[in-house]
C-alpha cells in the first residue's frame, strides 16, 4: 500500500503517552496512527475485491497491529482497506475510521434504532450534537442530516458555528451568548432523543434539561473531566439511557455496519472534508509527525493529515 495521507485523531497522541494502552503483538515498536488513504500497489493471494492502482481509505490499522499509516508503505489486511470513490478526495478517505465509525455508532444505538444509516432510518429522531465544530460532532451532523434526523448543535464561538452550519447542522446554539437549555427547548419542544456527547462532565445537566423521554446520551469522550455528578430519580421517571462507547470495544458487526454505511454515504455524495463541509484540513510532513500531534491534543479545529503523497 503507498500511502498518500495519514489521518491524526485524539486516540494517537492518548496512545502515545500511555492514556490508552492497545496491546501490540510481539511487543514491537509501533507505527502509529489509525486512518490513512492511498494507492494500492501490490495485493496478495486471495484479496479478490481490490487491484493495483486502486485509491482506497483504511481504517484502524494500528490497532492491536504493529504496522500504522504514518509511513510511505505498509502491507494492511483486506478487510481494512477500502475503495475509495472517484468523487472522494484522499484526503476525506484519510479522515473517516475513527470519527466516522465513532459517530455512526453513536447513531445507531437507540433502542428499535437502525443498525446501519442511510436516508430516511432517522426520520423523526432529534439529535442533539455537542460540539459540532469537533471532527466526530462534524461527522455526526453529517450522517444524522444524511439519515433524515432533525439536527441541533452546540459550540462555543462564532467561528464554530459557521462549521457547524457548513456540516450541514440547520440549528446551532452558542453555548456562551445563548440560554441553551431554554433555545434547545424552543427549538425541539418534545426534547431531544439522541445526545452525542464529547464532555459529559461539563454538558450533564444541559443534556437532562433537553432530553426526550426514554431518550439517549451517547458518551463517546471525557473532554472536561473524567466524573460526572447527575440526579437519579428524575431520570429514573424519564427512563433516560446513557451508553459509553469506545472504538476499540466494539464488535466486528458494529464495525462492519459502520463501514457498509460510510461507503454507502460515500457513493451518494453526502460527506465530506474541508472547510466548506465544516472540517478545516491542516497538513503535515511526515517529519514534523510532533508538531501534528501536538495540534491535535492542543485542540486544533479540523482535521489533521500527514502528508506521505510528495
Amino acid at each position: 500500500m503507498r500511502i498518500h495521507y495519514s489521518g491524526v485523531n485524539p486516540t494517537d497522541w492518548k496512545t502515545r503517552i500511555g492514556g490508552i494502552h492497545i496491546p501490540i503483538p510481539d511487543g514491537r515498536v509501533q507505527v502509529p496512527h489509525l486512518d490513512g488513504s492511498g494507492i494500492v500497489d501490490a495485493v496478495g493471494p486471495g484479496v479478490e475485491n481490490l487491484v493495483p492502482g486502486d485509491r482506497v481509505w483504511l481504517w484502524l490499522v494500528a490497532f492491536k497491529r504493529w504496522e500504522g499509516t504514518a509511513q510511505e508503505y505498509a502491507t494492511i489486511p483486506a478487510r481494512l482497506v477500502r475503495p475509495l470513490p472517484d468523487t472522494a478526495s484522499l484526503e476525506l478517505g484519510a479522515g473517516l475510521g475513527v470519527p466516522f465509525i465513532t459517530a455512526h455508532h453513536a447513531l445507531t444505538l437507540r433502542a428499535g434504532g437502525p443498525s446501519r444509516l442511510g436516508p430516511g432510518v432517522l426520520a423523526g429522531v432529534t439529535v442533539l450534537v455537542a460540539g459540532g465544530a469537533g471532527a466526530v460532532g462534524n461527522a455526526a451532523i453529517q450522517l444524522a442530516t444524511w439519515a433524515g434526523a432533525t439536527v441541533i448543535t452546540t459550540v462555543s464561538s462564532e467561528a464554530k458555528a459557521r462549521l457547524a452550519k457548513a456540516a450541514g447542522a440547520p440549528m446551532v446554539v452558542n453555548y456562551r451568548t445563548q440560554e441553551a437549555a431554554a433555545e434547545i427547548r424552543r427549538l425541539a419542544p418534545d426534547g431531544v432523543d439522541i445526545v452525542v456527547e464529547v464532555s459529559p462532565s461539563t454538558n450533564v445537566g444541559l443534556d437532562l434539561a433537553v432530553l426526550a423521554p426514554h431518550g439517549l446520551i451517547v458518551v463517546y469522550a471525557n473532554n472536561g473531566g473524567d466524573d460526572v455528578t447527575m440526579p437519579v430519580r428524575s431520570q429514573m421517571t424519564q427512563s433516560v439511557t446513557w451508553h459509553f462507547v469506545l472504538l476499540y470495544k466494539m464488535t466486528d458487526a458494529v464495525l462492519d455496519n459502520a463501514v457498509a454505511s460510510i461507503e454507502r454515504a460515500l457513493a451518494a455524495g453526502v460527506i465530506g472534508v474541508g472547510e466548506d463541509r465544516g472540517l478545516p484540513v491542516h497538513h503535515f510532513p511526515l517529519e514534523r509527525i510532533a508538531d501534528a500531534h501536538r495540534a491535535v491534543e492542543s485542540g486544533i479545529i479540523g482535521k489533521v493529515l500527514l502528508d506521505l503523497s510528495a
